[in-house]
Order: structure tokens, then sequence, then C-alpha cells
């Protein structure tokens, strides 16, 4: 009675990722934007999403991840913590993370992020403004070491017989 279920979660296998390769966003809150709908105005959510339709205006996602599906076409500015193109935008890209540009992906518009990784056969059009990462820490310089009681070999000639 249960053998047939369990040979389905038995035979479906997760693909693995290669190299290049992003994972896609997928979590336990996600919204996704289906391909039929179409939204004028200012979006903003506090869960990840996933856009298959057309947006126009502004997506403010500051926290959370966004995606743009392979059928998803958005002209509007995007503010979000990381965002995955695989389709259309015309507009900004506002990121503190990673910003990832997929084959097949058509980007009209500056990127401003800390991260990005555009794969081959993605087509960008605009500039790309990489925000500064928090500043190196510099060690302390050492202290000076007292070499009076080095080998009077290892000092400079002028050191060993200074005149007078």
């Amino acid at each position: 009675m249960f053998k047939k279920a369990q040979e389905n979660d038995e035979t479906r296998e997760t693909p693995s990722l290669r190299i290049g390769q992003q994972q896609p966003v997928r979590s336990k809150n996600v919204s996704v934007i289906g391909p039929t709908l179409v939204f004028k105005g200012e979006l903003s959510a506090d869960e990840d999403l996933i856009i298959e339709g057309t947006i126009e205006g502004t997506i403010a996602h500051h926290k959370k991840n966004l995606t743009i599906g392979a059928m998803g076409r958005v002209a509007a500015d995007i503010h979000a913590n990381s965002v995955l193109v695989e389709g259309q935008l015309d507009g900004d890209i506002h990121s503190d993370g990673l910003v990832s540009l997929a084959k097949g992906a058509r980007v009209n518009g500056n990127i401003y992020c800390a991260r990005l990784m555009l794969q081959d056969g993605c087509h960008f059009n605009g500039n790309v403004h990489m925000e500064k990462q928090s500043a190196l820490k510099i060690a302390p310089e050492s202290e000076s070491v007292d070499d009076s009681n080095a080998d009077a070999n290892d000092r400079p000639a002028q050191q060993r017989n200074p005149k007078k």
C-alpha cells in the first residue's frame, strides 16, 4: 500500500550543481508572481520573491532574495539583499549581497552591489558600481627590537666602528 510512495521518494533525486551554477532561491517563505500576473506600482514583501510575471514600478525587498524567472519581465528599480535575473529587467539593481545574471538574462540598467556574477550568455547594458567592502584592518606595528646584544658582525660597518 505504501510501497509506491516510498519508491517515488527514492527515485527522486535533487540535481547536483556544477561550478558556476547558483542554487535557485527556494525557501519555506517564498512568494511567486505567476506568468499571467501584471503588477504596476510599489512592491514590497518580507519573504523571498520569484517573479515570472510582469512588474512595473519599484521593488523594495531590502532584506530578502529576489529572483526574476526566465519568463519574468520587470521594468523597475530593485532594492534587495540578493538578486538572480534569468529573465528581462529594465531598471537599476541595488543589492547588499550577490547579484547574478544567468544565461539568457537581459538587463538594461546599472548595478550597485557588493558581489557580481555574470554567466556566459547573459546580456547586460549599464554600469557596475561595487560597493565598498569593510576596510582591511592592518595589524599594529611591532615594537622596535633592542639589538644592542646582537653580534657585532651583524651590524653595518658604520655602527661597528663609529667615528668620534
